[in-house]
């Protein structure tokens, strides 16, 4: 693995720790100052939007997140993943367990410094289809809509 797919890597790594922990402050120092995210049913929104969103769903809800990347590409200053996440929630008052699980695709920008840092990121997390759903991917779309929880980024 060349070093700057390790260095991703290791972006990639932190900035799972810190959703799990809560900690925004970290999340902001890993993504630039332009940054896009691109949520199912949301428009695009940048830094703020994001600290709004991550701050509302860690203070109601329990978060663990899982994210194995799939692929890596790094060309010049700018590199791409491709990841499967699962994410598990549970209501801080209720326990109210949910579940959700898709694709994630994150572009990286390389800085001055050999930093790499966040600018777009994109998802398609819906709830996670239980062994007796149906794989009908109208089902599958319909409950998506239904189900996703807009305070998560």
């Amino acid at each position: 693995m060349r070093s700057d797919e390790r260095k991703i890597h290791e972006v990639h790594s932190t900035w799972i720790d810190a959703v799990n922990a809560g900690d925004l402050v970290r999340l902001l120092a890993l993504m630039a100052d332009d940054a896009v995210f691109l949520n199912p049913g949301h428009a695009p929104f940048g830094r703020d939007g994001f600290s709004s969103a991550f701050m509302a769903a860690h203070q109601t809800l329990r978060i663990n997140c899982v994210s194995e990347l799939e692929e890596v590409v790094v060309v010049g200053e700018v590199a791409y993943t491709r990841s499967r996440d699962a994410l598990s929630m549970s209501e801080r008052a209720s326990g109210y367990p949910r579940q959700l699980a898709g694709y994630r695709i994150t572009v990286y920008r390389k800085q001055p410094d050999g930093h790499w840092l966040l600018a777009r990121d994109a998802h398609t997390l819906s709830p996670a289809e239980k062994p007796n759903q149906s794989s009908d991917p109208t089902l599958a779309s319909a409950t998506s809509r239904a189900g996703h929880d807009p305070r998560l980024p």
